[in-house]
């Protein structure tokens, strides 16, 4: 975006590379929760390791989330909400909770784009490339790899960086998404963040 239509400077920095980190605020309150939030985790850790190098070359960090309680929440009050003491979630919060410089999307339904300003946001960025993470594999980060597909946008999905509720219900998406969809699936070590 030139500066006529964005006198003011708000426009994101521009890269071509963003990493989407899905679903992971969460209280998983919900059937299957817990088993979720088992698997979320040892993938928090490494999404968190992701991040980081993501953070250091300059890399915009997207957080595309359920919202859940009251539809006047606000993402700040969801991140506390969901690390409460008590909450399934705490734990993955305290991980990898969004900082200062990541941009935060509410979502009502699976995919990341539907009924959000997730589109608008990458365009203003200017990526052509997506690095998904996140759970569910086989839900919303399946429904979000989708619409960013028919987008034409790049996808990296990371195979070390999603989970379901069953390792049998990633190894399944994993499937869809190096065929169908072209993804990119090597682990996250793989991956490199060149600087701009």
């Amino acid at each position: 975006m030139d500066r006529a239509h964005d006198p003011q400077g708000l426009a994101p920095d521009r890269s071509e590379t963003v990493l989407i980190v899905l679903d992971l605020i969460s209280d998983f309150d919900f059937e299957d929760g817990a088993k979720i939030a088992r698997a979320a985790l040892r993938v928090a850790r490494r999404i968190a390791a992701l991040r980081q190098r993501a953070n250091a070359a300059k890399i915009p960090v997207i957080f595309v989330n359920d919202q859940i309680g009251r539809w006047q929440s606000d993402f700040p009050s969801l991140v506390r909400h969901c690390g409460r003491a008590g909450s399934r979630g705490a734990a993955i919060v305290r991980t990898i909770a969004p900082g200062a410089s990541d941009y935060c999307v509410l979502k009502p339904k699976h995919s990341g784009f539907f009924a959000t300003a997730l589109d608008t946001l990458l365009e203003l960025i200017g990526a052509k490339r997506l690095v998904l993470t996140g759970v569910s594999s086989n839900l919303c980060v399946l429904f979000t790899a989708n619409d960013a597909y028919v987008r034409d946008l790049e996808l990296i999905i990371p195979r070390d960086c999603i989970s379901a509720r069953a390792p049998h219900d990633t190894r399944l998406a994993l499937r869809y998404f190096e065929t169908a969809l072209r993804a990119d699936t090597r682990p996250s070590s793989a991956l490199r963040f060149g600087r701009r």
